[in-house]
């Protein structure tokens, strides 16, 4: 829900999260990139390196081309400095003093596959990060793309609370991505520019776990047939599934994904320099629901989650949307946990 105070600047947000941010009393902000030379990692480095609020851009992986992304990097002509970390080995420098720690890492999806399919190898990947934050960087605020989304935050959250430095307040899960692919459809249908269109998106990063939250859309979704509005719901949680067939075999969503992660590290970086009414909608630690992790709008500032603005009045479609999301959350959040105390 957005407050009538809050609702203009939320509309900015989500329609402009890389241009609308100020400059002035910039602070300097390292910025790490755990999964640099992915599908993901290489473009949201490339996004990154753009952005004035970045100051450090420490970019990490086990892929031996990792020191030649930094290198091309490097050559724009950008304010932000760019470093190469190549292996277990580099990740304590690439993570020390980091401001935020965005992470991409994993395996991607191929046809065929679940975000549950891919959580024994990308589970082990975030547990091991989230230890070296927890050790190098336990301050930063952390974005995570790594799927499936809905366990990877819990095992974070998990392994932050063994070292000691959890803050439910710094740890995001990634679901910008459900926000932007709506306002996209949306512009679509109504005909307009899908920067206009201000679209909260609830719940989870999967399947029946993401919940458009169409009738609280600016300017109003022009679909009147509840079946096209089930359809556009369907698309929407389903649009994944939509990239990973139509690149037959080639990969999953990167390119959107690397533009969505941008955006809410951007949102981040505003927030934690003193702007005023930043919302994002991110996955966090949350008490809204019997799911105790939840994506809705959020309140963004110096200490990364300043307010949960919770969302709102669900029509009785929205409501049937979400009795279906929480046991799927719930599960998913279970076997995150588990895993982490394993």
């Amino acid at each position: 829900m957005f407050s009538r105070t809050l609702k203009p600047a939320a509309s900015v947000t989500f329609q402009n999260g890389f241009k609308n941010f100020s400059t002035s009393s910039q602070n300097n902000f390292k910025v790490v990139v755990a999964g640099a030379a992915g599908g993901i990692g290489q473009p949201l480095g490339l996004l990154l390196k753009q952005n004035k609020l970045v100051t450090n851009l420490a970019l990490y992986d086990i892929a031996p081309v990792t020191p030649g992304v930094a290198a091309d990097l490097s050559h724009m002509d950008t304010p932000a400095r760019v470093s190469g970390h190549k292996g277990p080995e580099q990740l304590a420098d690439a993570i020390k003093c980091a401001d935020v720690v965005v992470i991409p890492a994993g395996v991607p999806r191929k046809p065929g596959m679940t975000r549950d399919d891919l959580f024994n190898t990308n589970a082990s990947i975030v547990r091991d990060l989230a230890a070296c934050i927890a050790a190098k960087a336990p301050k930063a605020l952390i974005a995570i793309i790594t799927n499936p989304v809905n366990s990877m935050v819990p095992i974070a959250s998990e392994v932050l609370k063994k070292a000691g430095v959890y803050d439910p307040n710094r740890v995001f899960g990634v679901t910008t991505l459900d926000v932007v692919r709506a306002a996209a459809f949306i512009g679509e249908i109504n005909g307009v520019d899908p920067g206009c269109v201000s679209i909260p998106v609830i719940g989870g990063h999967s399947g029946v776990t993401i919940i458009p939250v169409l009738s609280q859309c600016e300017p109003a979704v022009k679909l009147s047939d509840q079946s096209k509005i089930e359809a556009l719901t369907k698309r929407i949680q389903e649009a994944g599934t939509e990239v990973v067939k139509a690149k037959a075999g080639g990969g999953s969503a990167t390119l959107s994904m690397a533009y969505a992660g941008a955006r809410l590290v951007c949102s981040l970086l505003r927030g934690l320099n003193g702007e005023s009414n930043v919302i994002e909608c991110a996955y966090v630690k949350s008490d809204l629901t019997e799911a105790t992790y939840f994506a809705n709008p959020l309140l963004l500032g110096k200490n990364g989650l300043e307010k949960n603005l919770g969302f709102g009045n669900l029509n009785g479609y929205e409501q049937g949307l979400l009795k279906a999301a929480i046991p799927e959350l719930l599960k998913n959040i279970k076997t995150g946990e588990d895993f982490a105390k394993k």
